[in-house]
């Protein structure tokens, strides 16, 4: 069972952008696991495919965004995502979008630059005196010289 979302109704995906319906296709399966009958009668895990580049994302954040996804990216740079936590095909379809919402978000956040730093001289001297105590200890467990 295969379906694009409600009549091409714009969706948002977080950060304020929005996506035409059409391009979220959503496929629905048996789901694995327990569940009693149910689980056997009727399709409820929802499986969402839609294209990266077709998020609009910018250049870097598409970036990040690939980066964030994994392995759920294929080969031919399609996310999926596939949800079957309950046993309700509108609440895994939700729990797919839920998903797509949370990995936009934050692929759209720029992670800030590190600011190079130097340690401060008393840190420097603190690391020193320690290196020279345990060299000391290390040197008193050798063999005694005692001829």
């Amino acid at each position: 069972m295969e379906s694009g979302f409600s009549d091409n109704a714009a969706v948002s995906i977080g950060g304020g952008r929005t996506i035409d319906g059409g391009l979220l296709v959503f496929t629905f399966v048996r789901s694995s696991g327990p569940g009693g009958q149910n689980v056997n009668k009727r399709a409820t895990k929802a499986q969402l495919r839609v294209g990266v580049e077709d998020l609009g994302l910018p250049m870097m954040a598409a970036v990040r965004f690939r980066k964030i996804a994994g392995g759920a990216v294929t080969r031919d740079d399609e996310l999926l995502i596939s949800c079957d936590t309950t046993r309700s095909q509108g609440r895994n379809r939700q729990g797919c979008l839920d998903q797509l919402r949370a990995m936009v978000n934050e692929s759209l956040v720029v992670p800030k630059k590190r600011k190079k730093t130097k340690p401060t001289r008393g840190s420097v001297e603190r690391r020193i005196g320690e290196k020279k105590r345990r060299s000391e200890i290390k040197k008193r467990r050798g063999s005694s010289d005692e001829d």
